[in-house]
């Protein structure tokens, strides 16, 4: 039971932890706050409501990908893209925060407001597999290696690509890596579409794991994310990996030792008592900051 329990704990940290990495890219790029991220997880999964049915699995994860990363340029343009200046920080996060309620909308007019079932269809992602007296459902395993190929690729980039030193410039200062030749807007183009895919590949993740898709998920799971994110450290990736994986853990400990009926305050309360004492967050510090400890 205990060890069942850690892997889902695991499993569901790990989901945390990417949709709060694309906050934290954002915040650590831009300064702003992308208030419709958690819609970009809600978003991605009804990708796999569309596609799980009549797709290779592999080409469901692309199309999450790349549709989430498309939904993050839409969102550049049509909000952030706007309000460049370093007043505009409120208008552009009110601005993303009116384009996910349209989302939201978009969705519930659709395929209405109740959890629509994501049906996987009959194979080896349906079959469970024995831990001791612990048994497991495949598709568990699949959401923590893609989570994990995903968390580790995105640190390859940022530490050894040309994209990734651009994006670490552009953290450290929009205006000196300007000056240096690098175009500011087409790192911010890819920021979002990253930030984006990774919270669309997470939903599409979820939504395996639960068997339906939620036009509620963005309210719960990607505030959640929100939190997380403040308790790693704004706009620290590290942060978020750890913090995910921490809440996670927690949440799963709660359940297993009957406490789970307090289990949707955890992430908050844990959030108040973190910034009582570290108001930066664990390790506040911005995203230049943590690749160059890494």
């Amino acid at each position: 039971m205990l060890t069942g329990q850690i892997i889902n704990g695991i499993v569901s940290g790990a989901m945390y932890a990417l949709v709060a990495i694309g906050f934290s890219l954002v915040i650590g790029v831009l300064d702003k706050l992308n208030f419709a991220h958690p819609e970009v997880l809600m978003f991605g999964g009804f990708v796999g409501v569309m596609t799980v049915s009549g797709m290779p699995i592999p080409l469901v994860f692309l199309a999450a990908f790349v549709a989430g990363g498309l939904l993050g340029l839409f969102t550049e343009f049509v909000t952030f893209r706007r309000f460049k200046s370093a007043d505009a920080k409120i208008t552009a996060a009110l601005a993303s925060m009116a384009l996910g309620l349209v989302m939201t909308d978009l969705v519930h007019k659709v395929w209405g407001s109740e959890p629509v079932p994501v049906n996987l269809p009959p194979g080896w992602l349906t079959q469970t597999v024995s831990l001791g007296d612990v048994r497991f459902i495949n598709v568990q395993f699949v959401i923590l290696g893609i989570s994990m190929v995903l968390m580790i690729g995105l640190h390859l980039v940022l530490k050894t690509s040309r994209m990734g030193r651009q994006i670490r410039a552009v953290a450290e200062s929009a205006q000196s890596a300007a000056l240096l030749g690098i175009d500011v807007r087409r790192v911010t183009q890819s920021v979002f579409f990253i930030s984006s895919a990774l919270a669309a590949e997470a939903g599409l993740l979820l939504s395996l794991r639960t068997g339906s898709a939620s036009s509620d998920i963005g309210l719960t799971f990607g505030l959640k994310a929100l939190a997380i994110m403040a308790i790693g450290g704004l706009g620290d990736l590290r942060g978020a990996v750890i913090g995910g994986l921490l809440i996670g853990l927690i949440e799963a400990m709660m359940y297993q030792f009957g406490f789970g009926r307090l289990v949707e305050m955890t992430v908050w309360v844990a959030m108040i008592a973190v910034l009582m004492f570290r108001p930066a967050g664990i390790f506040g510090g911005g995203l230049h900051s943590t690749e160059q400890r890494a």
